[in-house]
């Protein structure tokens, strides 16, 4: 499958793109996780955009890039880590956090850790990209999270 790479800042997205987004993003993380929340949070505004489309055009895969100071104090984070479910068992997942990974390292540079808070099930999957657990697990809108951080070697 040939797979397009666009990353973008919030205000270059098409209004397509970010229906497509939003769309996402809802279609996983409410629908499907059963997790109503408030998906607008503020930090889109400050993020660049990773997609991940398909040869129809489709996005099947998407992370949000956050620079140092918007969700966390000395540190980058990636966001909004989701996957179609059409796509789910193929690797996508781990071909979008290493896209990530190296976007955050080409956009914001290594002089500061990446910080995430990742949902707790998927600690070994984060584990396996180099992120180590930084604590307790916490519940963020009724689903268990655990903070990660990946240092630059």
């Amino acid at each position: 499958m040939n797979i397009i790479q666009t990353i973008k800042p919030f205000e270059t997205l098409s209004t397509i793109e970010l229906y497509n987004i939003m769309a996402l993003r809802q279609e996983v993380f409410v629908v499907e996780q059963n997790c109503p929340y408030l998906d607008a949070d503020g930090v889109d505004i400050h993020a660049q955009h990773l997609m991940l489309i398909d040869e129809q055009g489709k996005l099947i895969a998407y992370t949000r890039l956050i620079p140092e100071g918007v969700s966390y104090e000395g540190y980058t984070s990636i966001g909004r880590v989701v996957s179609s479910p059409s796509v789910r068992g193929k690797g996508f997942g781990k071909l979008l956090m290493n896209r990530s990974i190296e976007a955050i390292k080409a956009i914001f540079g290594t002089h500061l850790p990446i910080k995430i808070g990742a949902q707790a099930y998927l600690l070994a999957f984060y584990e396996n990209l180099g992120f180590k657990s930084t604590g307790e697990e916490y519940l963020e809108d009724g689903i268990p999270h655990i903070k990660m951080i990946r240092k630059w070697s």
